[in-house]
């Protein structure tokens, strides 16, 4: 058989259906089967009772694809399966694990001769099924063996091109998943703050909600994400009535990817901001009580909106689409720092390319990231592009409004108002950091450097 999947969770027999469709056969194996085989039914598709049998029904090399969560149960699936493993064979790890797992990972297969590849999946179950964007990096020579198949079961942007690649050596598969990631948890809490400020802030319905995001999606804001809050503000409680959104508690769950994203933009030494406060505005939203506690001690009331509606909305799709961009640059100069300093080699026009179907991050934007850095193969930021340096200067206006109208109503724009805030520190020639190392040389005597005189200087100060 063609390839083997250990795993047959949503992803893992979503997957197992997408490579048979394309004309693969697949051998598949759970330690605990939770679902009915008969979805497997007159396919291609073959559930052994064994990772022994699963491993002897496979060509040589042997390609495997394991579908579990990740820490331990990758660990425990690789001691599992490994005795029947043999040299050149391909084991794959398309779960959403740390990157630094993944190159000890690599380490310890290589010397039985194990090609380990960690793989970033994204798309969710609706990806996995019809087409996912694929991430895969690790030891090269594997890249020759999954390539056709990888490409046949990805997710086709418009001009036709797979969306799957090859990322690099070590890690750099799951590594740039992670950042996808980190971009995805930036980009759903700035529209989720657009929703709050037009909704709570402007008392706008979600009905009417539904169709702006819908109109929205017909321009430059045009993607997955905002194409699916559509939906979800159309969408009414069965047994109610009401908006169904409006009775979801409002606490966001998180599994990690973001958080490590953001951990390790400090390591690398790259500022992603905007994924920062996504991050934190999860955690904060965590803390219900301490927020219904604090809703009544601490004064919660709000001014009522008083301004123009239409005015506030064009703003507001401005400010998303500025903030946006800012939080793509960022996860681009994470790659770029990441790249350096791992010596992944990125291809940042190949990484845009690859996200523009089927992950979760999908938007029309993506094509002029390719261009961008077609144009520029080591663009330091995506603010310096002509095209994108003119559209947030255009926006910078809107974006200001926003914020400004937030803070007066009292709805937090922690995201939309960080990525500001970025975009105003970066483009600053001065900022404020003279007296930050004046102060650590008052008390600490750690130096400091001038600007009208070479060397390393100390005052004492007192």
């Amino acid at each position: 058989m063609n390839i083997g999947i250990l795993g047959l969770g949503v992803m893992g027999r979503s997957l197992a259906l997408n490579f048979e469709r394309n004309g693969y056969s697949v051998a598949a194996y759970d330690v605990n089967l939770r679902f009915d085989k008969s979805l497997f039914k007159d396919r291609n598709i073959t559930v052994f009772a064994s990772l022994e049998e699963l491993v002897r029904a496979l060509n040589t090399p042997r390609c495997i694809l394991m579908m579990v969560p990740a820490g331990k149960p990758v660990d425990q699936a690789i001691v599992s399966i490994k005795p029947y493993l043999g040299e050149g064979d391909i084991l794959i790890d398309g779960g959403n694990s740390f990157f630094v797992d993944t190159e000890r990972r690599i380490r310890n297969l290589k010397g039985d001769g194990i090609r380990f590849i960690g793989m970033g999946v994204s798309g969710g179950e609706s990806g996995a099924l019809l087409g996912p964007s694929l991430m895969p990096g690790g030891p090269e020579s594997a890249w020759t063996q999954l390539r056709p198949m990888l490409e046949a079961i990805s997710a086709r942007a418009d001009d036709g091109v797979p969306c799957v690649s090859w990322m690099g050596k070590g890690g750099s598969g799951h590594y740039v998943k992670m950042v996808h990631n980190g971009i995805e948890y930036g980009d759903m809490q700035l529209i989720a703050e657009i929703y709050d400020l037009l909704h709570r802030g402007a008392k706008i319905s979600n009905g009417e909600l539904a169709e702006i995001f819908s109109a929205w999606n017909e321009r430059d804001l045009k993607s997955y994400l905002i194409e699916i809050t559509s939906n979800i503000l159309r969408r009414l409680d069965g047994a109610t009535g009401k908006s169904l959104v409006d009775l979801i508690l409002d606490e966001a769950a998180q599994k990690g990817t973001g958080r490590w994203t953001s951990q390790n933009s400090l390591d690398v030494g790259a500022l992603v901001p905007t994924i920062h406060a996504a991050v934190e505005m999860r955690l904060l939203s965590s803390l219900k009580s301490e927020r219904v506690m604090a809703s009544k001690l601490l004064d919660s009331s709000t001014s009522e909106f008083s301004g123009n509606k239409e005015q506030l909305l064009n703003f507001a799709e401005q400010a998303l689409y500025a903030s946006k961009i800012t939080s793509y640059a960022q996860g681009f100069a994470l790659l770029r720092s990441a790249s350096k300093e791992y010596k992944f080699d990125f291809h940042y026009a190949d990484i845009a390319r690859i996200w523009r179907a089927g992950c979760i991050i999908r938007a029309s934007l993506l094509d002029d990231i390719v261009l961008a850095f077609e144009r520029e193969p080591e663009l330091s930021n995506l603010l310096f592009d002509d095209s994108f340096r003119a559209i947030v200067s255009n926006n910078q206006r809107a974006w200001r409004e926003v914020v400004k109208t937030a803070i007066d109503l009292g709805i937090p724009l922690m995201a939309v108002s960080t990525s500001l805030a970025y975009f105003d520190a970066y483009r600053s020639e001065r900022l404020p950091a003279n007296l930050i190392q004046a102060q650590r040389d008052y008390f600490g005597a750690h130096t400091y450097r001038r600007v009208d005189q070479e060397g390393v200087f100390h005052t004492k100060w007192v």
